[in-house]
């Protein structure tokens, strides 16, 4: 049996993993991924959110770390191995650690069709966002990914890179004018960026393609809080004011 030609579902369900990533290592936010928020480790609320969507046959945690690996099993994560160090420096990249997680689940005769990216530092992703993003993705049967985005606040018409003593737009804007620099923001094209809230792709894109998004990348546009992304302490200081505030709603917690 291979990872990349899982036998058939004979009830026709695909089967999917959730890959929550939490290596130790943070310099912006030192231990983020098992910081307490509002009562509960950062990394619960992703695992909750992943168990109670409904969507997944497998929440796996993926970390270097023992202690993480303890807080991941006490909230009901599996963790069947402990990620090596060499893909968990500062600048690994996804592809090494989720091609490690597929190929050891493949050698203990577990395949799956699909996974998702579930990062523990989007706390205000709910079990609904989920499935929602799972529907979607199912909506577009030759997708090779999915990707949470969402509309950018700094337009990049309107960003500059050095020339020498000079500097020149980002964007060809096409002789627009006026130009896009100097254009009100809603008159610009609507540009997405990428948030950290989720990503889903079928299990053959980074096992044979080399690659997480593969060509083909369905959009899944994030409403509300749900793409919040906390990597500095400012982001954390901000998710504790929108939790106080009642204007941001964390996903329940329960411990195994």
């Amino acid at each position: 049996m291979s990872i990349l030609t899982p036998e058939p579902c004979k009830t026709g369900k695909k089967r999917v993993a959730a890959l929550i990533p939490a290596r130790a290592g943070s310099k912006r936010l030192q231990g983020k991924n098992v910081r307490v928020l509002n009562g509960h480790p950062l990394l619960a609320y992703t695992i909750c959110a992943a168990r109670n969507s409904g969507v997944f046959d497998a929440v796996i945690v993926s970390s270097e770390d023992e202690d993480i690996l303890r807080i991941a099993r006490a909230y009901g994560a599996e963790t069947p191995f402990r990620r090596p160090e060499e893909l968990a420096a500062d600048h690994s990249a996804d592809i090494g650690w989720i091609q490690h997680a597929l190929s050891f689940l493949s050698s203990e005769g577990r395949i799956f069709d699909s996974f998702s990216i579930l990062r523990p530092t989007s706390p205000f992703r709910q079990p609904e966002t989920i499935r929602r993003a799972w529907q979607i993705f199912l909506s577009v049967p030759d997708a090779d990914s999915l990707r949470a985005v969402e509309l950018c606040k700094q337009h990049p018409g309107k960003m500059w890179v050095m020339d020498g003593a000079l500097m020149k737009p980002l964007m060809d804007d096409g002789g627009a004018s006026p130009p896009w620099h100097s254009s009100a923001y809603q008159t610009l094209p609507e540009i997405y960026a990428q948030n950290a809230s989720l990503e889903i792709a079928w299990t053959r894109v980074p096992m044979e393609a080399g690659t997480i998004a593969g060509k083909k990348v369905v959009p899944f546009v994030t409403e509300n809080w749900e793409g919040f992304d906390i990597n500095k302490p400012e982001d954390w200081w901000l998710a504790e004011l929108l939790i106080d505030k009642g204007l941001a709603m964390l996903p329940s917690v329960c411990l195994t």
